[in-house]
């Protein structure tokens, strides 16, 4: 269970403090989220802390430069501010948008299990074990199955993903294995 009485399966890590921004307790935050000022929209966070999710409420954030400043109720120092950098930021699951349908979110694709049937036969990848933003497109980073490799496979449903079965936990792709 999570500090917060939630089970931390229950979360999804949206984000992540990295330092302390001025002197009145804003934090810059560096968010997963697309757009990422899409990560203002839940007002009460929850910050990893040592002894699990502890419960955080923003009052204030905005685009400042490439990046995010958040200011944190309560929170109106310097000091007490960088105690929070370096945490992961999640919210409760069920805060998330409704996505279209074909649309996922990437902790719905982490840990699935990706498979080939490249050239006719079945090839076992392994697991994707993170999702990778890259610029041009988002990759899937496989690790594991029967070579013990990894792979770093393009995610792009038209091109290599073939079909995704989330109640399986099943991601197939057309991909070389000796890719």
């Amino acid at each position: 269970m999570a500090d917060n009485g939630k089970p931390s399966e229950e979360l999804v890590t949206v984000g992540r403090v990295t330092t302390v921004y001025g002197v009145r307790g804003w934090v810059k935050v560096h968010s997963y989220t697309e757009p990422m000022d899409n990560i203002l929209q839940f007002p009460n966070w929850r910050l990893q802390g040592p002894k699990g999710w502890e419960a955080l409420e923003i009052d204030a954030g905005k685009r400042h430069g490439k990046g995010l400043i958040v200011h944190v109720k309560g929170i109106d120092d310097r000091d007490l501010a960088a105690r929070l950098c370096q945490r992961d930021i999640a919210v409760a699951r069920e805060l998330m948008p409704e996505l279209e349908r074909g649309e996922y979110y990437w902790h719905q694709l982490e840990g699935l299990k990706v498979v080939s049937h490249f050239d006719g036969e079945d090839h076992d990848f392994g697991i994707v074990a993170r999702m990778m933003e890259t610029g041009a497109n988002d990759v899937m980073v496989v690790r594991g199955g029967a070579d013990k490799r990894e792979r770093l496979i393009p995610y792009l449903p038209d091109q290599f993903i073939t079909n995704i079965d989330l109640e399986a936990g099943v991601i197939t792709v057309d991909w070389d294995p000796a890719f």
